[in-house]
């Protein structure tokens, strides 16, 4: 080991930014679907021992000594971004005579872009390193730190941030209810990166103590969490969830809406599974409905004639404000809650929209080079100005997440305190089989995890599913599959602590491996002098 980490230690030029990039190529085989998370075991002390190399004796600015551990982390990024985030370039494909000029955008262009982030993570923890267990903090508060910068600066996309590798199964989730993703991403790169210390056997047998600790802390705490009672329920819901599987290239085709409503129709009116009651709750995945209601309002005299007493529907439709001939119309991306006489009674538009997906930035200035939307759609959406929960039979409060909202775990937590159960409307049919869909799911499982409530989550095209508050799968729909689920949902979860108290958590943690290499760091400088 000592040989292996001394020839990539001495690497250099083009063979050390190879190497980077497959080792952060490799992570990416810890993320669904693959959850192989022995592969950060491998990627990460690859990262440690090229950081060791990448020093510069050169004089001049803090940024030039630190350009080789910039270039490292970046090469390491651009490596674990574009092997885990090539399928968003399916989604041009749907449309490929008018969007394939910008596969290269999506498929290099975003990864190019989310490299910086790791390439910032590797120069602070360059910054406080040292020959010791100390760099292993320094690259876990450095990682934890760009993880969180990255799900809010340039509007945000922690997609595939580092500890969700180390959480394959529900028994590896439970400690993000306590440590929140700010906390799991800093001790999942410190628990991976740890192997390094095999190399100079300079306090392995603290790393290994801290890695068994912290393993143990973890399946200790799931195990406990998972066969813990539950709370008694509530109240319960039975809830439909409908996965239509529509093909992406007819969705806006007027010949064949009528065709497409009426396949909802019929999933939605079809007799409840053996064993099951009648639906309370139906739910319809993002964009569900192919038309505008302010269009055809005869639609939604048939939704109310199919809706039984009591029954409610909650759609994914295009909501228009004003009048389509004005040119001051606005649309929105939305959910709306149908009652059994057709009547619209609620609604929450999509606030968290995808940008080049929904809306082009700074479309003033890019549209005079020809830009536009990236991924196809009726139209540009405007953004929502505010959330809230939409109460459902039996006064239960379900709060609606469109699409990709669900990945950022501060937007789910700020409102999920006054809800009693989380909704995700979807359409990942746009990415095929790819691993996104997947990713995507993950991500939606591990906000029921944080937040202590039950999850639904309708999508045109996988991966539709039912999920427990502890992020047990109770029932779902694979990709590709057209169908409806029927259950019964227990409202009974709640978070194991406050999302205030997860952040402040998970910011300890960081400050904690920042102490201890700063500390490894001076005592370093200190025996040097």
């Amino acid at each position: 080991m000592e040989r292996l980490a001394g020839r990539i230690i001495l690497l250099w030029g083009w063979r050390r930014a190879l190497v980077a990039f497959l080792a952060g190529a490799l992570a990416v085989l810890g993320q669904a679907p693959y959850d192989f998370f022995a592969a950060c075991f491998i990627s990460f002390p690859l990262l440690v021992w090229l950081l060791d190399g990448a020093t510069s004796e050169a004089p001049g600015s803090l940024f030039r000594r630190l350009r080789p551990a910039f270039a490292v982390g970046w090469w390491f990024g651009f490596g674990y971004f574009l092997a885990g985030l090539w399928w968003i370039g399916s989604a041009l494909l749907v449309e490929a005579d008018t969007f394939a000029w910008a596969l290269p955008l999506a498929v290099v262009g975003i990864p190019f872009a989310l490299a910086f982030f790791y390439g910032f993570a590797a120069m602070v923890a360059r910054l406080l390193w040292s020959n010791d267990i100390g760099r292993i903090a320094a690259l876990g508060f450095a990682f934890g730190l760009a993880e969180w910068l990255r799900g809010f600066l340039f509007t945000g996309f922690p997609w595939n941030a580092v500890g969700y590798a180390a959480m394959p199964v529900p028994l590896l989730m439970q400690s993000v209810s306590v440590t929140g993703m700010i906390g799991m991403n800093a001790l999942a790169v410190f628990v991976f990166a740890l192997p390094a210390l095999l190399a100079a056997r300079r306090h392995l047998r603290l790393g290994a103590a801290l890695l068994v600790a912290l393993v143990a802390a973890d399946v200790g705490f799931g195990y406990f969490r998972l066969n813990a009672p539950v709370e008694p329920a509530t109240s319960t819901i039975d809830v439909r969830i409908v996965q239509p599987d529509v093909d992406l290239s007819e969705k806006w085709d007027a010949s064949v809406r009528d065709r497409i409503f009426a396949t909802m129709m019929g999933l939605s009116a079809k007799a409840p599974e053996p064993g099951h009651a009648k639906p309370q709750l139906i739910l319809w995945p993002e964009t569900s409905v192919p038309f505008l209601f302010t269009e055809r309002p005869d639609a939604l005299t048939a939704l109310g004639e199919m809706l039984a007493g009591g029954q409610m529907l909650i759609a994914g439709i295009v909501r228009e404000e004003g009048s389509s001939v004005n040119a001051d119309s606005r649309y929105y991306n939305s959910v709306v809650a149908i009652n059994d006489k057709g009547e619209i009674v609620d609604a929450v538009d999509k606030v968290h929209l995808v940008p080049f997906g929904e809306y082009l930035p700074f479309s003033g200035l890019l549209g005079r080079f020809g830009l536009d939307q990236l991924v196809a759609g009726p139209t540009n959406f405007a953004a929502g100005n505010e959330r809230h929960a939409i109460t459902v039979p039996g006064g239960i409060r379900a709060l609606p997440f469109i699409c990709y909202e669900v990945i950022f775990p501060e937007l789910v937590a700020v409102d999920a305190a006054s809800a009693q159960l989380i909704v995700n409307v979807t359409n990942d049919a746009w990415f095929g089989d790819t691993p996104g869909p997947y990713q995507h799911f993950r991500q939606a499982q591990i906000r029921a995890v944080e937040n202590g409530l039950p999850l639904l989550r309708a999508a045109n095209n996988g991966i539709s599913a039912v999920v427990d508050p502890r992020g047990r799968i109770v029932d779902a729909l694979a990709i590709d599959a057209r169908g409806a689920i029927d259950a019964r949902v227990p409202i009974s979860g709640q978070a194991v602590i406050s999302s205030g108290q997860r952040r402040i958590n998970g910011t300890l943690i960081m400050l904690l491996f920042a102490l201890f290499a700063c500390v490894s760091n001076v005592r370093q400088r200190l025996r040097a002098n």
